[in-house]
């Protein structure tokens, strides 16, 4: 059983803590508990409950009329409006409800309207990457716990994967090679798993070689398959060495690549770049590397 603050139910409901208040005292929406020292706290029920009324007022129903529904009545109408179609800016709210249930029946059917209609690439754009966003502020700040995160992160892997795996091997003589990777201790497979999908869907050739690489196999991997370009993302600090020094390391090792780095410990420091290695800012400026080619 997870217990949630006012303050979580704010994170993961987008409703302010100040309107949550306001619903319990005009339409009794939420019966939070109280402990021993008179701090309200709220269970799974109560999460859920809010999630479904914060759906069906982006819907449009206003929260007086919601909150004369019981919970059937409620749960009824959200399953109604899944079965037709969430708004936009209602899909976020769905995607955290799918996650809080551990329910991927929802899950999916919310990605599949959306990759029918405007393709994956989009959906990961407009829909995907902004829940994972929101997913990295809910687990920094302990508002979900491993298992809701582990469930998510499993069923995105897994249709990023699919969706790599859909494309043609590209066979173009212009085609370039990346192989990409994530360092000792970095965590961003999500991330690095649609660059992938956006290198092979550009008409490139990707080898991943996932995460938790050392420079040494990196090297042995370049000797094998020798590519134009190597990427990495870099978003925590690197063990027992600075940024600076383990760019140093691994251009040296590899002079004849050009190496490509993103992430926020590559933007947010002011790092000495040798020749054959560059940064990409962020999302926007890999896509639109990878494009240019």
């Amino acid at each position: 059983m997870t217990v949630y603050s006012i303050r979580d139910l704010e994170k993961l409901s987008g409703i302010k803590a100040h309107t949550i208040r306001i619903w319990e005292q005009r339409y009794h929406l939420l019966n939070p508990k109280r402990t021993e020292t008179n701090i309200r706290y709220y269970l799974d029920d109560d999460l859920k409950h809010l999630l479904n009324v914060a759906l069906l007022k982006k819907s449009g129903l206003r929260i007086s009329k919601i909150a004369a529904m019981n919970s059937d009545e409620i749960a009824e109408k959200v399953k109604k409006l899944s079965e037709d179609e969430f708004a936009s800016e209602a899909q976020l709210d769905a995607l955290t409800l799918s996650m809080i249930e551990l329910d991927e029946y929802k899950f999916d059917k919310i990605v599949a309207m959306n990759i029918h209609e405007i393709g994956f690439e989009k959906t990961m754009l407009q829909l995907i990457l902004p829940f994972l966003d929101k997913l990295g502020l809910l687990w920094l700040t302990g508002s979900i716990n491993p298992i809701q995160e582990a469930f998510m992160s499993y069923l995105i892997r897994s249709k990023l994967i699919v969706a790599i795996d859909d494309l043609p091997n590209p066979d173009l003589p212009r085609a370039k090679k990346f192989m990409i990777y994530l360092p000792e201790g970095e965590m961003q497979e999500l991330s690095l798993l649609f660059i992938h999908y956006l290198i092979k869907s550009r008409g490139h050739k990707a080898l991943y070689l996932g995460q938790n690489i050392l420079p040494t196999d990196l090297k042995m991997a370049y000797d094998i398959w020798h590519p134009d370009y190597v990427f990495t993302l870099i978003n925590e600090p690197i063990k027992k060495q600075s940024i600076q020094s383990y760019i140093e390391n691994v251009t040296e090792m590899l002079p004849d690549v050009h190496f490509l780095f993103s992430g926020y410990q590559i933007v947010s420091e002011l790092l000495s770049l040798p020749r054959n290695a560059e940064t990409l800012t962020g999302l926007n400026d890999t896509l639109d590397f990878i494009t240019s080619l």
